[in-house]
């Protein structure tokens, strides 16, 4: 990997965000009727309307108000929240830390679990093994993690009682370990549907490798079962599974907005929730571009994480 491929693909995301800005800003503008009237509801006056209207710039044309738009964005002004009586960014940090946690959890839980199912049913390929374990993985993808989370909190939270139920406590108020220690059920239920996946792709490219030249070249020379799968297999596997690890942190992200709400965590999820209820497009839009950096960055971060992989890929 040279520094002017990652020149390259740093600029290459700068216009996939300008398209996103486009899209966001058109959230606003495409709304059937009136922005203003729908923010704030049919019983607000139309003196508050207009009052409004003149507050986001509604009244000028589109073009200046789209550049105005991403000159805030360029400035790290989101603009205001309508109902929270504060900053989108403002808002934004104070929500972001159980979401990230969350994510990160349920990301480590997946891949764990994913990583070594799928090399266990790989190794022991049709026999009894093999086939709980795709099982469970077919159980797992398709068990909605709304459901389980409710599951979850019956039996674990409310018939035993070993963990919370609903809630997040903030790290630098309660510290890592009890914070992670309400994050332990929503994790388990957002990331096991996604482990399930990464098992079967994991499963599906290690039996491929399995079939290579070089792996019966190494058992042939006497390399233990061992070695052959961590050295040889896995290693080789490992591109394919790095790809779905990183469409799976996306996917955590977005199942984070029904999870957070069925165990009650004040993450983005439910402010996304809660803003599109109030019609609070600013923190809408705030969040959607959020979202849509991070898909950026982490499909960029996997790019980069393949020449670590494998060796031989170079950029």
């Amino acid at each position: 990997m040279t520094a002017a491929y990652l020149l390259r693909r740093v600029i290459e995301i700068v216009p996939v965000l300008l398209v996103v800005t486009v899209v966001v800003f058109g959230i606003l503008h495409l709304t059937p009727g009136d922005p203003a009237r729908l923010m704030l509801g049919d019983i607000a006056s139309e003196e508050d309307v207009t009052r409004l209207r003149q507050s986001l710039g509604l009244e000028r044309p589109i073009y200046i108000q789209y550049l105005s738009f991403v000159g805030g964005l360029l400035r790290g002004d989101l603009g205001e929240s309508l109902a929270l009586d504060r900053s989108v960014l403002t808002a934004l940090l104070e929500r972001v830390e159980p979401t990230i946690v969350l994510t990160l959890f349920s990301l480590i839980i997946a891949v764990v679990f994913g990583v070594v199912t799928g090399i266990l049913s790989a190794m022991h390929h049709n026999r009894w093994a093999d086939q709980f374990i795709s099982t469970l993985a077919l159980v797992g993808v398709s068990i909605p993690n709304f459901w389980l989370g409710l599951i979850f909190i019956l039996v674990f939270a409310v018939e035993f009682g070993w963990f919370p139920a609903t809630g997040y406590p903030p790290i630098a108020e309660k510290g890592v370990w009890r914070s992670l220690w309400h994050l332990v059920l929503p994790a388990v239920a957002l990331g096991l549907s996604q482990a399930a996946i990464i098992s079967r792709i994991t499963r599906s490219t290690m039996l491929d490798v399995f079939q290579q030249d070089f792996v019966r070249t190494a058992v042939a020379k006497g390399a233990s079962r061992q070695i052959v799968v961590v050295r040889h297999v896995l290693t080789n596997a490992l591109v394919p599974v790095l790809t779905v690890i990183g469409l799976v942190l996306a996917a955590l992200l977005s199942g984070a907005v029904v999870v957070e709400t069925v165990f009650a965590i004040p993450g983005l999820g439910r402010l996304v929730i809660s803003s599109i209820s109030r019609r609070d497009y600013p923190v809408i839009q705030g969040i959607v571009l959020l979202t849509a950096l991070v898909y950026v960055v982490v499909n960029l971060l996997v790019d980069l994480l393949y020449t670590v992989a494998d060796p031989r890929i170079r950029y």
